[in-house]
């Protein structure tokens, strides 16, 4: 049990659950600026190189189908604890890898342990907050979370030309470190409802069978799965987009891509102000809109002739104040209904949503042509993809 259990309305709890949800953005983005590096560094290719994002997206998204029933089962802090464990274990074996093989591998088990977070973190929302509430805490938690990929290119830019590629995942395993004692002392067990029969594989098929048999939840999770995978196409392209395509240094590339999660930060701080006063499925067709607009913006000015990091930063800002209102309104939208069952919704919408992205992210690296075309056609299809998927299944909700 906790040493300290800290009440849902500390300050400190908030921290906490916004540090669990962060490990995503950390992980594939405080690295970044050192892509190029790497590149050079183990003789690789721009696509293996951008594997180790994908395959990272690739654990991710298989950890989180077992992470679900397990928290279920077991309960969130156990699961939560062994899942940080593994998450520091495999950052120490990425900044020791010698070769591009070894990181791949090391980045997939990294993604193993690094999902417990979000996972559990979410799940951890549901259980103290409830439905109604889950939504604007998710979104001001978002707002929080930014922060994680606003400052980590930047910094991770700086550990690049200061100490090389290895040093950011030796940050990433000192984060990792105070954490697990964070939660070993802190977090106290908040899965009320724990399900003996969670881990039987026909009551994890037939849970993941309804989940998806629900026209809301499936909806909920396209929007999410698509306006994510826009944003991994610019995780995925940008730096090498940015670098070694408009010349910047890494320390630079840092700070515009700071620039567009500050289109983030905007978005999840509308969504936690109007998420409650509006509903959800009306802020889905603000979003959604602002998705497709942003993504059209983009590709339009690239094809008409724009190839400056000005042309791509300021498109991106609009598309990314999309992602953080479509994000958390979609998250709670697809959780809310199954409080029984909010481990293994999280679980199969967190699996969705990184597979989708990891396809998309994936093509941007295998179509990489030494422009920026690539990268900027995959948002916005993305964006396509968001509003054509609110108007099939959110629409009529509004």
């Amino acid at each position: 049990m906790a040493f300290y259990m800290l009440r849902p309305d500390s300050f400190l709890f908030a921290v906490i659950l916004t540090a669990l949800v962060a490990f995503g953005p950390i992980s594939t983005d405080m690295y970044l600026p050192s892509l190029p590096a790497m590149k050079v560094d183990f003789g690789a290719t721009v696509s293996q190189v951008q594997l180790t994002l994908s395959i990272f997206l690739a654990g991710f998204a298989v950890s989180q189908l077992f992470y679900g029933p397990l928290s279920d089962r077991f309960g969130r802090r156990p699961i939560l604890l062994f899942g940080i464990v593994v998450y520091g274990v495999a950052s120490v074996a990425c900044f020791m890898s010698t070769t591009i093989e070894a990181l791949i591998i090391s980045r997939f088990f990294q993604a193993f342990g690094a999902c417990s977070g979000p996972v559990l973190g979410r799940a951890i929302v549901r259980d103290v907050y409830g439905q109604e509430r889950a939504a604007q805490v998710l979104a001001y938690m978002g707002s929080a979370m930014a922060l994680a990929p606003a400052v980590a290119p930047m910094f991770g830019g700086y550990l690049q030309i200061w100490f090389g590629w290895q040093a950011s995942f030796v940050v990433i395993s000192i984060f990792a470190a105070i954490l697990v004692v964070l939660v070993a002392l802190l977090i106290r067990e908040t899965n009320e409802h724990q399900n003996p029969e969670a881990l039987k594989p026909a009551r994890i098929i037939g849970n993941y069978l309804e989940l998806l048999k629900h026209r809301g939840f499936l909806g909920y999770v396209l929007l999410n799965s698509f306006v994510f995978s826009g944003l991994f196409a610019f995780i995925s392209g940008s730096s090498f987009v940015f670098i070694d395509v408009f010349g910047l240094e890494p320390n630079i590339y840092g700070i515009c891509f700071g620039v567009v999660v500050c289109g983030y930060i905007t978005g999840t701080l509308i969504a936690g102000k109007l998420s409650r006063k509006l509903g959800g499925p009306k802020m889905l067709r603000y979003g959604s809109l602002l998705s497709l607009f942003g993504g059209a913006l983009l590709v339009g000015v690239a094809y008409g002739g724009g190839d400056s990091a000005v042309s791509v930063v300021s498109p991106m800002v609009i598309f990314m104040m999309s992602v953080g209102i479509v994000m958390p309104n979609s998250m709670a939208g697809a959780i809310g209904p199954f409080p029984k069952m909010a481990g293994s919704a999280s679980a199969l919408m967190g699996f969705l949503q990184m597979s989708c992205a990891a396809l998309v992210g994936g093509s941007v690296g295998l179509l990489h042509n030494g422009t920026h075309l690539p990268m900027v056609s995959a948002i916005a299809l993305m964006g396509l993809m968001t509003f054509v998927t609110y108007l099939i299944f959110i629409r009529k909700k509004t």
